[in-house]
């Protein structure tokens, strides 16, 4: 891999982790440090403070492991996918922003969160979640079973934007029923990753 190194022999690592997708930190390689991440499988950075190779964990045990390193189109950047061992930052958080180092689905998890206020605003007169979450989780089971029913019927047409539009009423009412239940996406992820392994 061809490396740009800066006037003062470094290049910037943007550190990823390799299954959240999250941006956990950034740091600065050396070709040496490069040479010790590639080698030992733990990332190590040159650290401009204390002028020496740095093993992230060396100290925490928080380790960055390794698992892939690409290069941007003009070679003077790092993106380093990892697994984390523990929190990335020193202050103790997932991220070097003081953020969690938890799984994001965009916006389904945007939607998620949509769910979630308007069952604890209760106001059944404007909201529609609100409204059916109030009749229980049997009305709730039983509307993702119509929505299935009709996903169902529209996979066996030809007509793409019906079945999207009967997709996405499946997955809303789905969302509904996984909150109903106390559980998220998370969990369901949580559950796949159990039985890929």
């Amino acid at each position: 891999m061809k490396i740009k190194y800066d006037s003062n022999g470094l290049i910037p690592a943007i550190i990823q982790d390799a299954t959240t997708k999250n941006v956990l930190m950034l740091g600065y390689m050396n070709e040496e440090a490069y040479q010790k991440t590639i080698n030992t499988k733990k990332v190590t950075f040159f650290s401009r403070s204390k002028q020496r190779l740095w093993t992230k964990g060396e100290e925490s045990g928080n380790f960055l492991n390794l698992v892939a390193i690409k290069n941007d189109c003009d070679a003077d950047t790092l993106l380093i996918q990892v697994n984390p061992i523990g929190p990335t930052c020193h202050k103790g958080t997932g991220n070097c922003w003081g953020e969690d180092n938890a799984s994001n689905f965009g916006f389904f998890s945007a939607l998620e969160d949509v769910i979630a206020e308007r069952i604890a605003n209760k106001d059944t007169a404007k909201s529609y979640v609100a409204s059916l979450f109030s009749k229980g989780i049997n009305k709730v089971a039983q509307k993702v079973g119509e929505e299935a029913v009709e996903t169902v019927i529209e996979a066996m047409d030809n007509n793409d934007e019906l079945f999207l539009y009967e997709s996405a009423d499946l997955l809303f009412h789905y969302l509904m029923l996984l909150q109903a239940k106390g559980f998220t996406l998370k969990d369901i992820e949580a559950e796949l990753k159990r039985r890929h392994k």
